[in-house]
């Protein structure tokens, strides 16, 4: 099999709860994403999506994926599709870093693998044992009342697991976090999430404030080093995420940083086969995992899934359906939530039907039209 043409498109990804806010009075109504198609010449086609959380979240940046992208698809013109791994090593040969990009043609040749054996990317995995997984929802920075509403609404659908956006002033961050807690029963689980935009100070304050809370904090400064320093003699298990990109961060997270946790995004890894490595890693020294990416639709739902239907029940700590969150059902909406719980598709690949018109005309096609 060879890859004949490599389709980008451009979509507009809504936030179907209004706006979206994070620390730093970072917003999102609508994001820009891109999706891939990867075509072959046995007539198997391959899906992946990569969308941003505005431009500085991570350092990244949609025009920049989709530059990436020009070069990394002329590159795998002609190439196998479904040895995965020397796609990877010459996405590597041909840009140094740019996983963004990396990230979305790597779930699409996982996609086309799949297929090409009738299998689910799950199976390819290694076999589902996490059928029936509980997701979680991110709640936006707000006032204490209007986060706890949105908790006891999403409880009220099945939903228990939450995110709590936080990190701007620590006094109320703290007071935000304990009306969440209150809008919770014994068995919510709460993250509150600074996405690391407190100061070292300031998260010294607001960690020292959810003292005796039954909460996580996550990424509570920009580095790991930060928040190794924010976190020392506080007894809330830490969760880290932005600063984790490599396993000697991972390792720092555990031994340094006495993380219990650590928040996994493709884009972040550079795709499947890289989160399913961390993944294992994670797993294997005894810490709990998320696993996710920054924002997106139905494509990189169904890539969720597969990850956290394979992953250990008692390992897996969050993980969202972003097509709960987003209007970006580029495949009908497809895979569903139910209740608070996701579970991984049986079909072929990816498990799903992407809707080629739903995305219109490709913003560029490298190789065969």
């Amino acid at each position: 099999m060879k890859i004949v043409g490599l389709d980008v498109f451009r979509y507009d990804v809504g936030y179907a709860h209004g706006t979206y806010v994070m620390s730093g009075d970072r917003r999102a109504s609508v994001e820009d994403g891109t999706v891939v198609r990867i075509r072959t010449d046995e007539g198997i086609e391959g899906w992946g999506e990569i969308t941003t959380l505005g431009k500085v979240y991570l350092p990244t940046f949609p025009e920049g994926i989709r530059t990436a992208l020009k070069d990394l698809g002329e590159a795998l013109l002609g190439q196998d599709p479904t040895n995965i791994l020397n796609v990877n090593a010459i996405m590597n040969a041909t840009l140094m870093g740019q996983t963004f990009a990396k990230s979305a043609i790597d779930i699409a040749c996982w996609d086309i693998l799949g297929k090409s054996l009738d299998r689910p990317i799950s199976a390819l995995l290694g076999g589902v044992i996490n059928p029936r997984f509980p997701i979680y929802e991110a709640v936006p920075l707000a006032s204490p009342e209007a986060m706890a509403e949105f908790i006891q609404q999403r409880r009220a659908d099945g939903v228990n697991r939450f995110q709590l956006k936080v990190g701007n002033n620590p006094f109320d961050d703290i007071a935000r976090t304990k009306v969440c807690v209150n809008a919770g029963n014994e068995e919510t689980v709460i993250v509150a999430d600074s996405n690391g935009g407190w100061s070292l100070a300031a998260a010294k304050l607001a960690i020292q404030g959810m003292a005796g809370l039954p909460v996580y904090v996550e990424q509570p400064c920009r580095s790991t080093t930060d928040c190794i320093l924010a976190h020392r003699n506080s007894a809330l298990p830490l969760v880290l995420d932005e600063s984790i990109v490599d396993n000697d961060e991972v390792y720092r997270a555990k031994y340094e940083a006495n993380a219990v946790s650590i928040n996994l995004k493709f884009g972040k890894l550079g795709g499947l086969t890289n989160l399913v490595r961390a993944r294992d890693l994670v797993q294997d020294l005894n810490m709990a995992v998320s696993v996710e990416d920054m924002w997106g639709g139905d494509i990189i739902t169904a890539a969720t899934s597969h990850i956290a239907a394979t992953t250990r029940p008692e390992s897996l700590l969050m993980t969202p359906f972003f097509n709960d969150w987003t209007d970006g059902h580029t495949a009908g909406y497809s895979p569903r939530s139910q209740n608070g719980f996701g579970s991984a598709p049986t079909a072929p690949g990816l498990g799903i039907e992407v809707d080629a018109g739903y995305l219109g005309q490709p913003e560029f096609v490298v190789g065969q039209i």
